[in-house]
């Protein structure tokens, strides 16, 4: 399958002074955009907290944040081939998880390979995952967001109608990649967003219209061939068989009201890894990570700062910590 040439769309973000843009390469030679901070002097051996988006993102999600993880010590966020300031894959062949997996090591070895934490969000987690799978050397943890670890296209809504459906939406794209792209591209962004409040899929009262916004945005710039075969690519794929030997702390972050990957798989996810902890945001979406800023920001602290402490500390395991929070 090929994909679209187009030119990624100027950036929208006011960077931080001490904020350093760069690009890594993939294995293929495909430009990967990579955007790093240091993070506060006298945080020396802090890990490299490391993010990693959803199919069709480019950053949304972590702009509650990606200061705050700043404040703690180094991060980076990268964009996927094909997505945002990144290039389209050089091989279009490549767009398996395994691939976008080997795409994240190529970026951890750009940024000098320090320890990291692999923080991953909706598919970002399936990326995340088998970025330990290829490398799980100097990772010190993980922080697992509103995903599961394989066959999402099975389970979105309860169902495995999407599964049942991308089979006949990639053929109609192999067939009419011309039609599906421009019919694609005129996607209205504000009728998305109309829909996206009407249908329910994000906390109607709490989520900010434009904090969504640039996701909406976003997702008309990638181009819809390579967006639903990188579905099909979820959707085939799976780390379950990975979870149990997963030796390092793991936060594994469920929506109560998360559509696209129901909490039960997090839960299920938390208990399979020796170090699993589930913390479960109450009325939460898929998109929760924005909805509730502060409840992440202070769950998310406490995780770093106890990794810091003692990246060596074993946690008790038979059973696991599961804590639900609400909003006062």
């Amino acid at each position: 399958m090929t994909f679209s040439r187009w030119q990624p769309p100027p950036p929208h973000r006011i960077t931080a002074a001490d904020e350093t843009e760069s690009f890594a390469l993939a294995p293929d030679g495909t430009r990967l955009y990579v955007r790093r901070r240091e993070g506060p002097a006298g945080v020396e051996g802090a890990p490299t907290v490391l993010l990693c988006d959803g199919v069709l993102c480019d950053g949304f999600i972590w702009k509650y944040l990606w200061d705050d993880f700043a404040g703690l010590g180094p991060v980076a966020h990268w964009h996927y081939r094909g997505h945002g300031r990144s290039g389209a894959p050089v091989d279009p062949d490549r767009m398996e998880i395994s691939d976008f997996a080997r795409d994240l090591d190529a970026v951890r070895r750009h940024l000098g390979d320090p320890t990291v934490v692999l923080v991953g969000h909706s598919m970002g987690v399936q990326v995340a995952l088998e970025g330990y799978r290829v490398r799980r050397e100097k990772v010190a943890g993980l922080i697992l967001c509103c995903g599961a670890p394989g066959h999402v296209t099975h389970t979105f809504h309860g169902t495995n109608v999407l599964a049942q459906l991308l089979p006949k939406v990639l053929a109609f794209v192999t067939n009419h990649s011309a039609l599906a792209r421009a019919l694609w591209a005129r996607v209205p962004v504000d009728l998305a967003l109309k829909m996206s409040f009407l249908m329910k899929e994000v906390d109607v009262e709490h989520m900010r219209r434009e904090d969504l916004l640039p996701y909406l945005r976003h997702m008309t710039h990638v181009d819809f061939a390579l967006f639903v075969n990188l579905l099909r690519a979820a959707g085939e794929h799976t780390a379950e068989d990975l979870l149990p030997s997963i030796d390092v702390p793991a936060l594994v972050v469920a929506a109560e009201r998360d559509t696209f990957t129901p909490p039960e798989l997090a839960r299920k996810m938390a208990e399979a890894m020796p170090k699993g902890e589930l913390l479960v945001l109450e009325n939460g979406s898929h998109a929760a990570l924005i909805e509730q800023p502060d409840v992440m920001r202070k769950e998310t602290r406490t995780f770093l700062r106890d990794l810091r402490h003692d990246l060596s500390e074993e946690l008790p395991a038979p059973s696991i910590r599961v804590r639900k929070t609400r909003r006062g």
